[in-house]
């Protein structure tokens, strides 16, 4: 293969093979790819904003049936510490929320095995009695997958009952490594990876906004990573014309901190600076169909995800409130607005408040700087 040919390809944002993503992976300087990458940002992302949000990861629940290995966050049902959030909580959250800027809550929980359709119907339209303006960006395909068997129902049925009761767009989180080898070893109670395709398929044709992500540096290998990405492009290729699809791809590292997957199997997150660089640069160069990426500072630190800037990355993601998963397992960085706003002007751009769907947002007139470390 010809690294100067594939590149000059994917400038012509053409869609490169699983195969050429790899040898590009394998031996391309990091320069030659983040230059390359930040080309790509420019043609798709000309006005040199870094978009950034203010939301908050609140679960809804921490008991869970999947036994993911790389979870500190779950408890099997019946355990001491298992949780079902009340309403009174998500109020005093979302109110707080709304304190500091925020409109938005990423509403994520277990696969809990009497959380059923009506239970998650109820609580939307609850909350969103409570406050109308909010944004549910919540659950994500193993949650809809897990809720259609419980219900006997389709993907499609549960997804559009769920929007009618107020959710607002899908995130993408129980991607990991959308290959069925890697999901057996660490994640064997969740969805296939075609399943969470197929959740990904139905909300694309009800209009329905998503996110796509990628959790890698565990068992997978670079061959498996960059069949993730495909898959991903294949499906966002597949849309309907009026739908926006994945609005963004966020890849981030595993966090192994405490993890079943370290403890017994002596998998360590060993994903460098430089690497992770790459993965984001190759991210805009593998999906020129998905307009944002997105650095995950909240796993690699401020330092990293600035030169991710420079390498492709258009969005800085959320200040994070509250986030509990990725948290148990060892990401310690926290934003505050005013320290988001900086680091992206720190690495020569623009800052610019946005929304799920990426539009742009006034920055409200007064925001209260305090973000409570959880």
């Amino acid at each position: 293969m010809n690294s100067d040919l594939l590149l000059k390809r994917a400038l012509n944002f053409e869609f490169l093979s699983v195969e050429e993503g790899k040898f590009l992976f394998e031996t391309v300087p990091t320069a030659e790819l983040m230059y390359v990458a930040n080309e790509l940002r420019k043609i798709q992302k000309p006005d040199g904003k870094v978009t950034w949000i203010i939301d908050r990861n609140l679960n809804t629940t921490n008991v869970c049936l999947a036994n993911c290995k790389f979870c500190n966050f779950y408890r099997i049902p019946g355990h001491a510490e298992s949780y079902i959030t009340t309403l009174e909580q998500y109020k005093e959250k979302i109110e707080e929320t709304f304190r500091y800027g925020g409109e938005q809550l990423l509403l994520q929980g277990g696969h809990h095995p009497d959380l059923g359709l009506d239970y998650y119907s109820q609580l939307f339209r609850d909350l969103k009695k409570m406050f109308p303006t909010v944004k549910l960006h919540s659950l994500g395909p193993p949650e809809i997958a897990h809720i259609a068997k419980l219900e006997g129902k389709s993907h499609t049925y549960v997804l559009q009952t769920l929007m009618e009761a107020g959710l607002d767009s899908l995130p993408g989180p129980g991607a990991e490594i959308l290959n069925d080898r890697v999901r057996r070893i660490i994640s064997k109670g969740k969805c296939s990876g075609r399943e969470w395709l197929d959740v990904m398929r139905a909300a694309h044709q009800l209009g329905l906004t998503t996110s796509a992500t990628m959790m890698f540096g565990h068992v997978e290998t670079i061959e498996e990573r960059f069949e993730h990405l495909a898959l991903l492009r294949q499906v966002q290729s597949e849309k309907p014309e009026f739908a926006k699809g994945f609005i963004a791809f966020i890849p981030w590292p595993f966090q192994d901190e405490g993890t079943l997957l370290k403890k017994v199997r002596g998998v360590r997150n060993e994903v460098t600076g430089d690497e992770y660089i790459r993965m984001i640069a190759m991210s805009r160069i593998m999906l020129p169909n998905i307009k944002n990426i997105q650095a995950s500072w909240l796993t690699v630190g401020k330092a990293v995800a600035q030169v991710c800037l420079h390498a492709g990355a258009n969005d800085f993601g959320s200040i994070m409130i509250e986030e509990n998963v990725v948290s148990a397992a060892g990401a310690p960085h926290r934003f505050t607005s005013n320290g988001i706003q900086e680091a992206i002007r720190e690495a020569g751009f623009e800052p610019q408040l946005r929304n799920q769907q990426y539009e742009y947002r006034e920055i409200p007139a007064t925001i209260e700087q305090q973000v409570i470390n959880y």
